[in-house]
């Protein structure tokens, strides 16, 4: 996926920030079909303009960037959301992952820095802030060493996914299998590593071999 085919829409409740982003990404190249002061305007405007990559900020005047990370992927599920945040705290952080953001920058990123964020959180890959990767997977080793009473539960759709990966195949071979698109198998597998507190394809086709979901 290139600049000229990527839809974004960007939240932000300065209008200043927000339109100075959009502007940024429209020189170099992206569609801005939306933006979005709020939770709710933000739900609304995505579910409405279906962009591919959501710029998200984490603190808005009715809700958190989390809530509507959670309710944009509800209606959007082929979506992909970066946070871009004032704010570097563990919570956010996390809370923003957890809700399915697929990374999370700070503001003092450079232009290019974002440009490229964007670009590769649309083709579904993991970035972060120097530092925030690290502090998300310590996190998500630290729940997966002591998982708590509950079981995780993958969807039915999710499990097939799995199968596939576990065989080694690529999202677009798994696509054309399932007949759904890469991004969306793509979003299975990130809701599936969120899910069971893995770090990445590998951990995920050694979970599958152990549970016998390997063999169709």
């Amino acid at each position: 996926m290139t600049e000229k085919s990527v839809r974004v829409m960007v939240v932000d409740d300065h209008p200043m920030w927000r339109d100075g982003v959009a502007r940024d990404l429209a020189d170099e190249g992206f569609e801005v079909v939306a933006t979005a002061d709020g939770v709710r305007a933000a739900t609304e405007r995505a579910a409405a303009a279906q962009p591919d990559v959501v710029l998200m900020d984490m603190n808005m005047p009715d809700g958190n960037g989390a809530t509507a990370t959670a309710a944009i992927l509800e209606k959007c599920p082929d979506a992909h959301v970066l946070v871009l945040s004032a704010s570097d705290e563990r919570d956010d952080v996390l809370d923003a992952v957890k809700a399915g953001a697929t990374g999370y920058l700070v503001k003092s990123a450079q232009r290019a820095e974002l440009v490229a964020a964007v670009l590769a959180t649309s083709n579904g890959q993991a970035v972060f802030t120097p530092g925030l990767a690290g502090l998300v997977l310590g996190e998500y080793r630290r729940i997966a060493r002591d998982p708590g009473p509950s079981t995780p539960v993958l969807t039915e759709r999710e499990t097939q996914v799995l199968r596939e990966v576990a065989k080694g195949l690529s999202s677009r071979q798994i696509a054309n299998r399932l007949s759904i698109s890469p991004r969306t198998v793509e979003n299975h597998v990130g809701a599936s590593l969120r899910k069971l507190q893995l770090a990445n394809r590998v951990e995920l086709t050694r979970y599958a071999i152990e549970h016998g979901l390997d063999t169709d």
